[in-house]
């Protein structure tokens, strides 16, 4: 393998993608500690904290059961924003299109686009679009930005997590990641997986609300649980556990897994969020979860620890202990 190549595996979220940004990218353009690389910056400015946050999908296929690239574009810009603790306000929409892309599905996605942004109650703001010769792209590229607003005193990010948080989602695991694949491969499915992608603003929103317990929120995209608890672990320079048992999955996205050899912990999501939360604070949060219509299936799967070692394991339904790492490869590329 050519050290000096760029890899699939770059983009997967997982070991490569960290090495890729650790080694070459974060050190050249900002030099920002591990610590403060989170879903958004924050932005000081003389009103108050603005967050700001970019992204750019390249799903395959970009229509899938439950969403397409545009919809999931704008939910997952939005839900950068809401990671950090921030309403958001605007994004900007940069499309790259391919010579020959069907006018009629670009017109979808954006329909879908808008209908998205209108229920996150975030405006599309600005943007441009690029197109590019037949051969040269892959149908359609998106990118979105995005800013919001972060309420004064309030700090959640990758590093606040404390020995005795109890770690929370608010739903199943993988169901995003599989309905991709499931369309990609052209699976023939005796259930109907859909994709999560949802707009996770107005449940943060409520989470809030339950005072200074939430320590930190991060979605679970590209790497799945797994990669983004071992991301938060370092980061906070803690150990985790998590205990199978408590994992919520869908039966189909399990059957599917096993099937394909595939860990859910690794699946990504776009509609889902994990929650690290103070011990005496984890029941509110839960039942607040549960009480919106995005967290029915809410769970408490883990705690942390301990402190020091950025470790993360996973009591299993026998009884042992499993090493829970970052994803290694490609488990599913262009997921997102």
């Amino acid at each position: 393998m050519d050290p000096d190549l760029i890899l699939l595996g770059h983009g997967s979220g997982g070991k490569l993608s960290h090495q890729l940004l650790e080694q070459l990218i974060i050190p050249t353009l900002s030099g920002k500690a591990s610590t403060e690389q989170n879903d958004a910056a924050l932005l000081e400015h003389a009103g108050g904290r603005l967050a700001f946050t970019t992204d750019s999908y390249v799903v395959d296929p970009v229509f899938f059961p439950g969403g397409n690239i545009g919809d999931l574009a704008v939910n997952g810009t939005v839900n950068d924003l809401a990671m950090v603790g921030a309403r958001p306000l605007a994004i900007s929409v940069g499309l790259i299109l391919e010579e020959g892309f069907s006018r009629r599905e670009l017109g979808e996605i954006l329909t879908s686009m808008r209908r998205a942004a209108d229920l996150a109650g975030v405006s599309i703001a600005t943007g441009d679009t690029k197109v590019v010769p037949r051969g040269k792209a892959d149908r359609i590229f998106i990118n979105t930005s995005g800013i919001g607003l972060v309420p004064a005193g309030l700090t959640i990010g990758g590093a606040g997590a404390r020995i005795g948080d109890k770690i929370l989602i608010n739903g199943t695991l993988g169901d995003h990641g599989i309905a991709v694949m499931a369309r990609r491969e052209g699976l023939e499915l005796d259930t109907d997986i859909r994709s999560d992608s949802a707009a996770l603003n107005g449940l943060v929103a409520d989470l809030l609300e339950e005072g200074d317990g939430v320590h930190v929120l991060r979605d679970p995209t590209r790497g799945g649980v797994a990669t983004t608890l071992k991301e938060i672990a370092l980061q906070s320079e803690v150990s985790m556990t998590l205990d199978e048992e408590s994992l919520p999955l869908k039966g189909a996205v399990r059957g599917v897994c096993d099937l394909l050899g595939l860990d859910p912990l690794y699946v990504a999501n776009e509609g889902k969020l994990l929650a690290i939360v103070a011990a005496d604070a984890a029941d509110r949060v839960l039942q607040r979860m549960k009480r919106h219509p995005l967290g029915t299936e809410a769970a408490i799967i883990g705690e942390v620890t301990a402190s020091g070692g950025g470790r993360v394991q996973m009591e299993t339904l026998i009884g042992g202990m499993r090493a829970v790492e970052m994803l290694s490869g490609e488990q599913l590329p262009r997921i997102c």
